[in-house]
């Protein structure tokens, strides 16, 4: 049986979705184990051939990336889950840094990894979309007085990401 995996790809198997999944889920494991391991020690620990994980990840660099996309949805869907709308501004940026930080411990290797392999430009891409939601919040707030307005809310922003960014660094030394 065959899917459809995103528009202009080629269609897959159904196992071979349930195989990249298995492989994602495996990579993150041993990554915080082990940010050096291998790609070779990560196929055998999905139970998977080499083959099976270069057809999906053809470098270490792509699947560190695709795990990368993947913390960026799920802190997508997380900010998604914690918003409300009667939430005053402090409990809003409240509820997000808890999503951010439930996300951020679940992928917590992606930091050293990314900083390693990747550079600060793909890590501040994928915050992005979190990063605007925090700085419309903070706008917010200081609209309303909540918070102060001496530093505009980007750079505001860009503190609590750079803290949070720095606090999920130090915990992933504690595994």
């Amino acid at each position: 049986m065959q899917t459809t995996d995103a528009p202009g790809r080629t269609p897959q198997r159904k196992d071979a979705h349930s195989n990249r999944r298995r492989i994602l889920a495996t990579a993150r494991q041993k990554l915080l184990e082990d940010p050096d391991a291998s790609l070779d020690s990560i196929s055998q620990a999905a139970g998977v051939a080499r083959r099976t994980l270069y057809g999906h990840f053809p470098n270490r660099h792509a699947l560190i990336a695709d795990l990368t996309q993947e913390a960026g949805h799920e802190l997508r869907q997380a900010f998604a889950r914690a918003r409300t709308a009667d939430a005053d501004p402090s409990q809003a940026v409240t509820r997000m840094v808890l999503a951010a930080w439930t996300v951020g411990d679940h992928y917590r290797m992606l930091i050293t990894l990314g900083r390693r392999h990747q550079g600060e430009d793909e890590i501040r891409t994928a915050l992005a979309p979190a990063r605007s939601e925090a700085v419309a919040t903070l706008r917010r707030g200081q609209r309303e007085g909540v918070f102060a307005d001496h530093l505009p809310a980007p750079v505001l922003a860009q503190a609590l990401e750079a803290l949070m960014l720095a606090l999920a660094e130090e915990n992933a030394a504690y595994p």
